[in-house]
This record gives structure tokens, sequence and C-alpha cells, in this order.
């Protein structure tokens, strides 16, 4: 009977220990996507969370000399000092109101929560104001009943977005990175089911392959209506006037009245064409304001060095109040109370929280530097000269084998995180590119090629502007032998019409 008790108690001990590993990895994996800006509003909701957190200050070393042997008398102590004290004694303060709240009954040993205001608030932190395009994407794949290998797809979707929220790459594209990049047996089919899941994801036209379809997928979940057909019907029939604003055309060919074609402008104009960007505004991160993650310095002699920008960012330690009190607890264990265990138990908890805390700050300034350190490695010479036709073909999977992190973590870093160079201010996204295998095997970079594409275009006679097969033969001259569905492609891409529209 005592060993199976034993066996029991061995069990669930394990279990413990598996469910917190798993608590600090979801801690650092949040904290590592989290650009600068956000990083200390997470750090102050902490620090106001837990009194067992606060920031390091130099002063902290020579209090207590300083509070003994200080000859300078109080009336010329320093301004800092005080506040160091003060804010050193609410602490103290909280604790010792939290101490003497426990332990007023003589039920078993309570596991300490925070009180329901700390869980409130940390609840509107984690999910309202800190959660990234990516894990609200995340968070509703959670709640769809979808398979594993299914779930796989979706991730490397979400992945693949662009910060408007639209899919620009093919899915038949996306089926080959998978097969060969994730050992994944993936068919175009497989990828387009998957992607039909995530389009019904809000906002409404996430995953949309173009302007058109992420407008269609907006109208699909309006309320059935006579409005809502004719929406539909300018879009999927209609979308070259309707880009082009010639609502005459419109209105002639739906025979409709003018306050008819009013109304239907005011709905369509509703539409967001970068729903994407709608989510990034719940992020906190201001379009207008973006403020660097990385400040990347190219010297003279064509060196490269890189610093984190750390902001506002305090250096974090355990309370030596906590401290105090938890190695006195521990350290007279034998004539403890029931009371005194209880205060054992909430110290150490915010002890531990505190510890885990700093351990996955420290965790978030090595992958962020051993991503960037891959980066700066891979695509050195765009950072030597700034030409954006000199970025390499560098995908998620090439940085993560160089650092040795899962790729999923380079997406969470490269998805939400700026760099500043000497060339201007970029996302991480930036530098990543796919590359285009020729039949002869030899493997170009697509920003290189789409580069060279928008060149050619801007240069063209505008009178007699060339068509997908004419800018096809003029990149083979340049060395891009490309196939013509990838000249209109890469076209579509950066935004540009066709020849007969570009008069």
């Amino acid at each position: 009977m005592a060993q199976r008790q034993l066996q029991v108690q061995k069990q669930e001990q394990t279990l413990k220990q598996t469910q917190n590993f798993s608590q600090q990895q979801l801690l650092q994996a949040h904290l590592v996507e989290l650009p600068i800006n956000q990083l200390v509003e997470r750090i102050n909701t902490e620090m106001d969370d837990n009194p067992a957190l606060e920031p390091y200050s130099p002063d902290d070393e020579n209090t207590a000399t300083t509070d003994n042997f200080d000859d300078n008398g109080e009336d010329t102590a320093a301004e800092e000092d005080f506040a160091t004290a003060n804010e050193r004694e609410e602490r103290q303060s909280a604790l010792d109101d939290a101490l003497s709240n426990i332990g007023r009954d003589d039920e078993e040993l309570p596991v300490y929560q925070g009180g329901n205001n700390a869980q409130e608030e940390r609840e509107e932190m984690v999910y309202g104001e800190s959660v990234s395009f990516y894990d609200q994407l995340k968070e509703q794949m959670g709640e769809t009943d979808i398979d594993e290998r299914q779930r796989e797809i979706m991730e490397y979707l979400i992945g693949s977005l662009d910060d408007d929220g639209l899919l620009r790459k093919s899915t038949d594209s996306i089926a080959d990175e998978l097969s060969i990049y994730h050992g994944m047996d993936v068919t175009e089919d497989d990828v387009e089911q998957v992607l039909d899941i995530l389009q019904e994801f809000d906002p409404p036209g996430i995953g949309g392959r173009s302007l058109q379809e992420c407008l269609l997928l907006q109208i699909k979940r309006k309320p059935d209506s006579r409005l809502k057909l004719l929406m539909h019907e300018v879009i999927s029939q209609h979308f070259g006037e309707f880009t082009k604003k010639h609502w005459d055309r419109i209105r002639n060919a739906l025979s409709l009245s003018q306050l008819q074609t009013e109304t239907l402008i005011g709905e369509l104009r509703k539409l967001n064409p970068k729903p994407g960007a709608s989510m990034g505004e719940t992020m906190g991160r201001s379009m207008h304001q973006i403020t660097p993650d990385f400040i990347i310095d190219t010297h003279d002699d064509g060196t490269v060095t890189f610093v984190l920008n750390n902001g506002d960012v305090p250096e974090l330690h355990v309370s030596q109040s906590f401290a105090d009190t938890l190695k006195e607890y521990q350290g007279n264990r034998a004539n403890m109370s029931r009371q005194m265990k209880e205060a054992l138990l909430y110290t150490k908890k915010k002890v531990d929280a505190a510890q885990g805390f700093i351990e996955a700050i420290k965790m978030r300034k090595r992958t962020l530097s051993a991503t960037m350190q891959a980066i700066i490695h891979w695509q050195h010479r765009f950072f030597e000269d700034g030409d954006e036709a000199s970025l390499r073909p560098m995908i998620l999977k090439d940085i993560a084998e160089k650092t040795g992190l899962d790729i999923s973590t380079i997406s969470r870093v490269s998805n939400s995180k700026y760099a500043q160079t000497r060339w201007g201010t970029f996302p991480l996204r930036y530098f990543f590119n796919d590359s285009y295998v020729t039949e002869s095997g030899e493997e170009l970079s697509t920003r290189k090629i789409k580069a060279a594409l928008r060149d050619i275009i801007e240069t063209e006679d505008k009178r007699k502007p060339m068509s997908d097969d004419a800018l096809r033969e003029e990149l083979e001259h340049m060395g891009y032998p490309i196939a013509r569905r990838t000249v209109a492609k890469y076209r579509e891409q950066l935004g540009i019409p066709i020849a007969r529209l570009r008069k």
C-alpha cells in the first residue's frame, strides 16, 4: 500500500514539472515575438503583478551603506535614493500585507493565485494589447477542428502571409516548399483545402491571394441581400472599372439609379483592402511610429555590426526582500507553523515566477541576437550596398538551420521586428525572399527578378507598353530566363497592371 502511494506521488510530481516546463516555453515564445515597445509594457505589467520582480539599480548594492553611513544628512539625500528607498518600502509593505493575509484558517495549504484583479489584468495584457497578428490567427487555428497534418500546413500558411494579411505566394509554391523543406507529402489541393479554412478566420479577407479575392471574401460574410449581390457582381465582373473608379460604367452595366449607385459605392468603400493591417493596430504598434528592434551599422571597411535596441527595458532581478524572506523560511523549516508554511508557498511561487521571467528575457536576447547574426551573414552584401537586388534567396528554414532554432521561432522573430540600417528601416521579413530555379538548375532570387522587372517597366515607352511576352524576352536577355506566366505573376505581385492599362 505504501509503495503504491509513493508511485502515485512520484507520478503527480513528474506531471507538475512537465507542466511548469511547458509554461516556461510558452512564456519564452511569447516574449520572443514582442517588439521592443510591447516588451516594455509586458515587463511593467509583470512587475505590477509580481512584487518579487523589480528593476535593478546600481544604488541597490550600496543601499545598506548609504543608510548607515550617510554623513551628508537627510536634507542633502539624493532624490533618486529617496525614490529607490520609497519603492523598496512599498514592495516590502506589499509583501508584509500579502503574508499577513495568508494562513488565517486551519484548512489545507492553498495555492496562491494572485487574486482576481491580478488575473484579470494579466488576461487583458496577454490577450488584448500583446497578442500579435501571428498569434491571433494561431488562436483561431487552435479553435478549429483540423487534424495535425492540416495544422502544420495552416501554420506555414499563416507564416507566409504579408503584413496586409494577403497570401502573395501561390499554393503550388507552398506545396513545393512543404514537400522540399519539411518532408511533407503535400499536394496543391491539400494546401487549397487548408487555405479555404484559413479564409474563414477573422478579420474577413484574411488569406486572400489578391485584392479581388480579399474583397470577395469580405462580401461573402455579409447577410444575404440585393446589395450583397450587387457588391459581388461589381468585384467579380467589373473589378477593372472598380479599381479605376469608373462608377458611371458600373451604374450603366448594372442598370442602377443614382441613389442606388451611391449606396453601393458607400458599402464598397467599407471593405478593407488590408485586413492584416487592421489586426496590427491591436498590437499597439503604430504604422507611423516604428521603433527598430535592431540597430545595424555598416562600417567603411565592409564589416557589419549590430546591437539590440533595449530602449526602456530595465534590467531585472529578484527583490531582496523576497529573497531574504525565502531564505529565512527555508532555514527554519523544522519549527514552521502553518502560517509560515503558507507564507513560504507564496514567497517561493513569486520568486520562482520572477526567476522564470528573467530567464525568459535572457532567452529572448539570445534568440534575437542569433537570428540577426545569421541574417546579416546571409545577406551581407545587401548591408554593404543597400541594393535590393543584392538580397540572396533566403527562407525561414535557412536561418533556422544556421541558428539551430526552430522554424516557428524564426517566424515569430521575423514577423514582428524591424531593423534600422544605413539604408533605412526594414521589417525583418524584407530580408527573406524565395528563389526561382531555372531549367539549368540555377537558383535566382525572386526579389532580384522583380526588381529587374520593375526597372524595365518604369523605363518602357508609355505609348507602347511591353506585353508579358516582351517582358519575358527582355528579362531573358538580362540573365533571368523565366516563363511568361511567371512574369505575369511577378507583375501582379508588384501591383503593375497589364500592358493596355499602362498607356
